[in-house]
């Protein structure tokens, strides 16, 4: 029996052995950087509740900007140089690059955003501590969790004097969710900062699912493309007569029920998100919405739809594009239609590179005593900003905060895997700019 003396040192005990335990294959540095990530959670907590108390829609350029305002100082107090990119052009706030420069080891390039789907006019807005010891907010795990994961973990580094002699950047978006257009413009940077780097590292939403734990070495791509079809028109008794035809309805369905049917292989998918027809038709691309109407009696001669192609590289990409446009070529009678695409986030292929950068990283995992991450199959996760600097370096993705309901109300962030990816985190940043 332990006696109540004894009892009040355990809490002290299992703590050590818990360090100790995750400490075991870490060199001396690492076992600092480690102990550092325990030390500066609670800072890093509070930081976060903050940041998610700020409403930074992306729509809401000056809420991007209030996010990037509280960020610069605890970078520049990091040692690292950092810069505000304007994207006035593309009507979005703009980006915050943080640097340092070094002469060793990897350059290393740290992407996030500070962005969310939770616009003014949204109801949810608020930073809530749940009784489960996580916590309830907009944009709390994608991914204002993820930028405590960056931030802490660069702590971390240079309380160990880890940071000396590196080069990293940390370069976060203020247009994720919804990107300002052209992207040549709106992403153009990043690329620059791509091809100046050997490793990219992302920090969107960890994935956890069935007690198994997952990294992304691969993402599809998102593009769009819309349906335009034409016909003849005239009294409804004469559809499908010769010098009358089919009408434009029946051509956007036959070419919808071909891509359904024929352009079907692994890892590609091919959303309709929208589809109008009638004897009127309003349609705004811009904001993908609009009106039709018709009477029964009257053959509709215009009809429009518009929907999304996600490959996993640009070869399957180009390959479906020309199969579609082969099947809206094949015209019904009295009809027409043409089909356009409109380019969005490059696919990031599963590279050897990007292998080896995930087992680097279970490396620093057995090291810890923690779980492998596993290669996250590609069809379940969307595009991200790291496909950019894809094509020009090793690159990883999913190292940020674990949580659930991502994108709806009610989105929550898991607190008590904070550390862990911290930890990982930074430990893999230290082996790589070695």
């Amino acid at each position: 029996m332990i006696s109540s003396r004894l009892m009040k040192y355990l809490p002290i005990a299992f703590s050590i052995s818990v360090t100790v335990a995750l400490a075991a294959g870490l060199t001396g540095t690492e076992q600092k950087i480690v102990q550092a990530v325990d030390a500066g959670l609670a800072d890093s907590n509070a930081l976060l509740e903050r940041l998610v108390n700020i409403n930074s829609g992306t729509l809401n350029p000056a809420g991007v900007r209030q996010v990037a305002d509280v960020l610069r100082p605890e970078f520049e107090a990091l040692g690292f140089q950092v810069r505000w990119i304007p994207m006035d052009a593309v009507h979005r706030a703009g980006h915050l690059v943080a640097e340092r420069k070094g002469t060793h080891g990897k350059r290393v390039l740290l992407i996030g955003h500070m962005d969310t789907v939770f616009e003014l006019a949204s109801p949810f807005q608020k930073y809530q501590p749940q009784s489960d010891g996580n916590a309830m907010g907009p944009g709390s795990s994608d991914m204002k969790g993820g930028l405590m994961v960056i931030l802490n973990s660069l702590k971390a580094l240079n309380s160990a004097g880890a940071l000396d002699g590196t080069s990293i950047t940390v370069f976060l978006t203020g247009d994720e969710e919804k990107p300002g257009e052209p992207l040549a413009i709106s992403r153009g940077d990043l690329v620059e900062a791509g091809k100046q780097h050997d490793a990219a590292l992302e920090f969107e939403s960890g994935t956890r699912s069935g007690g198994r734990e997952y990294a992304t070495i691969a993402r599809r791509s998102s593009s769009s493309w819309t349906l335009r079809a034409t016909g003849n028109t005239g009294h409804s008794s004469g559809v499908f007569g010769a010098g009358v035809g089919s009408g434009a309805i029946y051509e956007l369905a036959r070419i919808l029920s071909a891509f359904h049917d024929q352009l079907r292989e692994p890892d590609l998918t091919y959303n309709v998100s929208v589809a109008l027809g009638g004897s009127t038709l309003d349609y705004n691309a811009a904001e993908n919405t609009g009106s039709a109407s018709g009477k029964t009696n009257i053959i509709p001669d215009k009809a429009v739809a518009s929907g999304d192609i996600r490959a996993i590289s640009t070869e399957q990409q180009e390959r479906t594009r020309e199969k579609m446009r082969q099947i809206v070529a094949a015209h019904l009678p009295g009809t027409k239609a043409e089909i356009t695409f409109q380019e969005g986030y490059p696919a990031m292929p599963a590279t050897e590179g990007n292998q080896r950068l995930l087992a680097t990283l279970n490396e620093a995992n057995r090291d810890l005593n923690l779980e492998n991450l596993e290669a996250l199959p590609p069809g379940r996760r969307g595009a991200g900003d790291v496909s950019f600097v894809a094509p020009y370096l090793d690159a990883l993705s999913g190292l940020g905060a674990l949580g659930r309901n991502a994108h709806i109300a009610g989105e929550t962030i898991d607190l008590a895997r904070q550390p862990i990816q911290m930890k990982r985190t930074a430990v893999l940043i230290y082996r790589l700019t070695r």
